[in-house]
């Protein structure tokens, strides 16, 4: 036969469908494919390197070997009067030739014969000894079989058990060929036409039509191969009678219908692969959705936590600040009511004076500071443990959604991975939940608010508690204005001076008050600021192992996707090469 049953274009578009499904298979070891499914491309693949399969059945020494070999146009097997073959043997392409025993029933032989790159042939021991291999001859070669070689000679023509093993493939509604081999014996036309006849009808019998009937000399056919004459090796040749068998055997094989199936077979496997590759992905999709979805939420909540605290602090911190306006307020008119010609004689008295300016201008001052430090320190605590209880819920609600995948039997590796992260950050926030002292974290945070104030220009150490720390630096701010007129200079001068000295006392009082309102607001706002940051920061760590799987695989998914959706052109292209080239 010739060396491919394929033509030129044919043979380019089989490399290529190899080609490309082969990348595709590359392309699946990313995806959640099954091993099943894997292997199941793979064989498709390979049945493109063994395209089309004849199996040649037949009693021992009806010559199957030697048909085998004169088609070849190589001794490949070997021959005898005796069985030379005792079990199934796959004949196909190889590098090297080699002969693999995988059983005792059966055997797989290669040689580097071009036609064998597409064509491969099943040599089965004699039909009188089938018995323990015909299962595996039944049921594996003959269902994928192209043409199935019934092969009897011409000296004993459709034995008994060549009758009965007609009968078993004949279930598959597989194209029997039969062929009728060693024709050399007969002398004359007459006798062969008989056995042909014979054959023809005992065959018919079986099929319930007339078979399809060669009769061939496989020793002819070889005796032509060794045969150095060009002229005698034609015309030994075509007295084998050979060339008929073969030329049926090719335009068979050629239908385009047929290369049509065989062809997009392989193209099929792949695509339903890909089908169920989507699923998964399209699976894995929706749920990196929900987390992508989930980190948005947990990051708006945190983002919002911020904006929410900034918008609420100021207003706390402006109640601090109208404290310290009412008491700029009341010194002004403490200074008012003091500093007058009528009072006199009470100015020269500092002491009094003092006791005076405490007792009606700062009055319970640090209880008010303190007081509202407290609510502020609250507030924040308060706003900090009911931000992480809503992390923890998002948190909650979200692994509960991927345990019941899991547990419902649709998981993936990713979703196992999603779920060790939501155990392990799950614990951190619960133990950050469960743990939370507001207690002690208000005794922390007041002792960072009273060591950051006492830290300014304005304030001096020694007072305990941030309300006397600001009670103390507004009397020290009083101490220059509360008793600098002397008895002296107040008999000579007081007319003219007293006025000056209130004046002066209150633009210096009213200045100095500031100060001490800007510092402490500056104080206050850098320490909530920082404590603001702190507790941002620790979330976004808690929840960050998280956020980046959910980055990972989402740009994970997205590759997968876009791979996927490469492979789907390219088994598109393929097969609308596939049906332009086998119309």
């Amino acid at each position: 036969m010739q060396n491919s049953m394929l033509t030129t274009g044919q043979s380019q578009l089989l490399r290529d469908e190899k080609g490309t499904l082969s990348n595709i298979l590359i392309k699946l070891a990313d995806l959640d494919v099954s091993k099943d499914s894997i292997n199941k491309l793979q064989n498709s693949i390979l049945q493109l390197d063994e395209l089309f399969l004849i199996v040649v059945v037949g009693e021992f020494n009806a010559g199957k070997s030697a048909l085998i070999n004169a088609m070849l146009r190589e001794k490949i097997l070997s021959e005898g009067v005796t069985p030379t073959t005792s079990r199934v043997t796959l004949v196909r392409w190889g590098e090297q030739v080699s002969t693999q025993v995988i059983d005792d029933g059966f055997a797989i032989m290669t040689h580097p014969l071009d036609l064998l790159k597409q064509l491969n042939i099943v040599d089965s021991p004699g039909t009188n000894a089938i018995i323990q291999q015909h299962e595996r001859l039944t049921n594996e070669f003959v269902p994928r079989s192209d043409i199935v070689l019934f092969t009897t000679s011409a000296d004993r023509p459709l034995t008994e058990s060549e009758h009965k093993f007609l009968q078993k493939i004949l279930a598959w509604g597989k194209k029997v060929v039969f062929v009728l081999n060693k024709t050399d014996i007969f002398e004359d036309e007459k006798t062969l036409k008989e056995a042909v006849d014979y054959v023809t009808n005992h065959a018919a019998s079986v099929l319930g039509e007339v078979p399809i009937l060669f009769p061939v000399s496989a020793r002819v056919a070889q005796r032509s191969m060794a045969e150095m004459d060009e002229v005698a090796r034609l015309s030994l040749f075509k007295d084998s009678r050979l060339g008929d068998l073969e030329d049926y055997i090719r335009s068979t094989l050629d239908d385009s219908g047929k290369l049509r199936l065989k062809f997009n077979n392989p193209l099929g496997v792949a695509d339903k692969i890909l089908q169920q590759a989507g699923q998964s992905i399209d699976g894995q999709y929706e749920e990196i959705i929900v987390d992508i979805n989930t980190v948005k939420s947990l990051e708006t909540a945190v983002s919002g936590y911020r904006k929410e605290l900034d918008q609420e602090l100021s207003p706390r911190l402006a109640e601090i600040e109208n404290i310290l306006h009412k008491l700029e307020f009341r010194g002004n008119d403490f200074f008012d009511r003091t500093f007058r010609i009528t009072n006199i004689h009470h100015l020269a008295k500092g002491d009094r004076i003092r006791a005076a300016f405490e007792k009606e201008v700062v009055t319970d001052l640090s209880a008010q500071i303190d007081t509202q430090i407290h609510s502020l320190i609250e507030w924040l605590i308060d706003k900090d443990l009911r931000e992480w209880q809503q992390v923890m819920s998002f948190l909650q609600r979200r692994k509960s959604a991927n345990l019941d995948r899991i547990v419902s039997g649709t998981s993936s590796p990713a979703q196992s991975r999603r779920q060790e992260l939501f155990e392990n950050v799950g614990k951190s926030v619960k133990k950050i939940v469960d743990t939370y002292d507001q207690r002690r974290e208000a005794k922390e945070l007041a002792a960072n608010v009273e060591s950051a104030v006492a830290q300014t220009a304005l304030f001096e150490a020694g007072a305990v508690g941030l309300g006397a720390l600001v009670a103390t630096a507004v009397l020290s701010s009083s101490f220059d204005v509360t008793g600098i007129l002397a008895a002296g200079t107040l008999a000579v001068l007081g007319l003219f001076v007293i006025p000056y000295k209130r004046k002066q006392a209150k633009e210096s009082f009213s200045e100095k008050i500031k100060k001490l309102r800007t510092n402490l607001n500056e104080a206050l706002k850098t320490v909530f600021t920082r404590e603001t940051d702190n507790a941002i920061l620790r979330m976004n760590e808690n929840i960050g192992p998280y956020a980046h799987f959910v980055e990972t695989e989402a740009a994970r998914i997205d590759r997968l996707r876009q791979s996927l959706e490469e492979m789907r052109k390219e088994l598109s292209i393929m097969r609308s090469r596939v049906d332009d080239e086998l119309k």
